[in-house]
């Protein structure tokens, strides 16, 4: 059991049945009362958040949650095929986990899938991956003024917004939560 001293961002708790996890919270020490913790939660199973005042001394229950290591095969319809890296197992989980940063997902790729009673529930991807751009129009002479930017396709198909200079054949890397471009990185 957890306690409210154990409160912090990304603790998972059971609450009604379901997987909880704390998005943020803050500890309230009124003048007049009991202490308190104010605590954000978001529902693991349908995304839903709700705010509840926990009481000092009161107890949390945890979640039965697992995370795994695992890596992303390919994609099978709207689902996505990922094989634990310990037993080789293979998972099929909805395209729907990952958002928009499906499209950015390719061969190989390392992932975390966090499960509840053996039920994959979340996929998260590292922070960004390095993909080829494949197809991109030429940058327009006296287009410089302030931060401009094209659409280019990368490998997987996605379609991201770049700066000017960059052509096809270059390597970007792209954060996976925001699906933007970061960076040009050198080709090994």
């Amino acid at each position: 059991m957890y306690d409210t001293s154990d409160i912090r961002k990304g603790l998972k708790v059971l609450m009604d049945g379901n997987p909880w996890t704390v998005i943020e919270f803050q500890f309230v020490k009124p003048g007049k009362g009991a202490a308190f913790t104010r605590t954000v939660f978001k529902n693991l199973l349908n995304g839903k958040t709700k705010e509840m005042n926990i009481r000092s001394g009161e107890k949390l229950e945890p979640a039965n949650v697992d995370q795994r290591d695992m890596q992303f095969l390919y994609k099978e319809g709207g689902d996505l095929v990922l094989m634990d890296q310990s037993n080789y197992e293979q998972v099929s989980v909805s395209a729907e986990m990952v958002g928009k940063a499906a499209d950015l997902l390719k061969d190989n790729l390392p992932c975390t899938v966090l499960f509840f009673n053996e039920r994959a529930i979340d996929v998260s991807l590292q922070t960004c991956v390095t993909l080829e751009i494949t197809a991109s129009e030429p940058g327009v002479r006296g287009d410089t003024s302030g931060n401009v930017q094209k659409p280019a396709t990368v490998e997987t198909g996605a379609e991201i917004m770049v700066p000017l200079f960059i052509r096809v054949g270059d390597m970007i890397k792209i954060d996976t939560r925001t699906i933007e471009y970061v960076e040009r990185v050198a080709k090994t």
